[in-house]
């Protein structure tokens, strides 16, 4: 990172708990190398042991990308982040009031076995499906990950919930067609939700950028290279 980079990470980063008075040791390593090493893990795909020497023990960026994932803390960072990037955009509240979602399936690999492997008919992909809800800005809001054979519209039902138990504000959803029928009166009924699809007209024919669709299909396309941390 950047000096800069590092001032904004530093500023909303949540504290350790021995800063906070609940007990445990110093950290041995400084967060900004941590945050250095696991950025560049992601990125390069590289193994853990294979982590260049310029950073701290490839076990302690191991310990430290596991515990800050079990205790939640990334997403508390990646929260606080979006917050500030919603007012630097000029939003009024850092809290969304709409979303958009989508989904996207994936090529898995030959370790992709059972529930989490499905054949998406429609893409001809067999693998795995990641869905996603974002703000009017293309912010990650929720991320789920289920067989590329799972119907959009019975994914989201759990996608929806976990939209409307972390951002009780917002009461409009835009979709696609994949997300009409039956979800649609659930969520207006369970969860006093808007869902709105926004259709392509009979006379498109290619690409064409749809209102409000656009947001996520952006995202989706920026962030198709992603790695996850191995459990």
């Amino acid at each position: 990172m950047t000096d800069e980079e590092w001032q904004v990470i530093r500023r909303v980063m949540p504290l350790p708990g021995w800063l906070c008075g609940r007990g445990g040791n110093p950290e041995g390593y400084c967060h900004r190398e941590m945050f250095d090493a696991v950025r560049y893990l992601v990125s390069e795909g590289i193994k853990w042991r294979a982590m260049p020497a310029d950073f701290p023990p490839w076990g302690a960026v191991y310990a430290f990308a596991r515990r800050w994932q079990a205790e939640e803390l990334l997403d508390v960072l990646h929260d606080r982040l979006r917050e500030q990037l919603r007012l630097i955009e000029g939003r009024d509240d850092p809290e969304p009031t709409a979303a958009i979602v989508d989904s996207q399936s994936l090529r898995g690999a030959a370790t992709l076995t059972g529930e989490r492997r499905g054949y998406d008919g429609a893409k001809l992909v067999s693998g795995s499906k990641r869905h996603i809800a974002v703000d009017c800005l293309g912010l990650l809001l929720v991320v789920l990950v289920t067989a590329a054979d799972l119907q959009d519209r019975d994914a989201g039902v759990n996608l929806l919930s976990a939209v409307h138990r972390l951002f009780a504000r917002v009461a409009l959803v835009w979709a696609d067609s994949g997300y009409a029928g039956a979800l649609i009166d659930w969520a207006r009924e369970n969860l006093a939700l808007k869902v709105e699809v926004v259709r392509r007209s009979d006379d498109m024919s290619g690409f064409a950028v749809l209102p409000r669709r656009w947001v996520v299909e952006r995202t989706l396309c920026a962030t198709r290279r992603s790695v996850c941390i191995p459990g």
